[in-house]
């Protein structure tokens, strides 16, 4: 069981590495980052439209309600956000983490605490969506994949994505 992160306590990965949620006062520094990985991960692999519904989805009023009716975290590195995610109910969802920072632990410590939260509020399982860029990083996390998806963006482009489920 992880332990618990409030507002004073934190989770230490390395000296420099925190883990806490968010101050209201950094909704936007959360959004920024969430778009920056967007722009850095998803160009050339979405549709330029499917780009744009994915910086939509995740404005700063998505952030501010995710933080209200669920969890959100972040991982902070020598004072600077560079990872979050959120849990609300089972789902888990906006997990990104900076693109020159990804392939270092940051995203697996971020997923660990929020399986455990998940698991410490009583559920069995978890969802999420699973991204082109993503797919790999969730599937060796015991993800598996129950449905392919794709949502209409306009103009003949889609965005295509995976339901994952994992139980706990």
């Amino acid at each position: 069981m992880a332990p618990e992160i409030g507002n004073a306590a934190k989770l230490q990965m390395k000296e420099e590495t925190i883990l806490r949620e968010p101050k209201k006062e950094e909704v936007q520094d959360v959004v920024s980052l969430i778009r920056e990985t967007i722009r850095d991960c998803y160009v050339g692999i979405y549709p330029p439209r499917a780009v744009e519904f994915f910086l939509n989805y995740h404005s700063n009023s998505s952030i501010e309600q995710r933080t209200s009716i669920g969890l959100v975290l972040i991982v902070e590195k020598n004072g600077e956000i560079v990872a979050t995610g959120s849990l609300v109910g089972n789902e888990i969802s906006g997990v990104f983490v900076r693109s020159d920072l990804q392939h270092q632990g940051i995203g697996n410590l971020l997923m660990n605490e929020l399986e455990a939260r998940a698991i410490t509020a009583g559920y069995g399982k978890v969802t999420l969506s699973i991204s082109l860029p993503s797919l790999h990083f969730y599937e060796k996390r015991g993800y598996k994949v129950v449905k392919t998806g794709q949502i209409d963006v306009g103009m003949g482009e889609y965005l295509k994505y995976w339901e994952g489920r994992k139980p706990l």
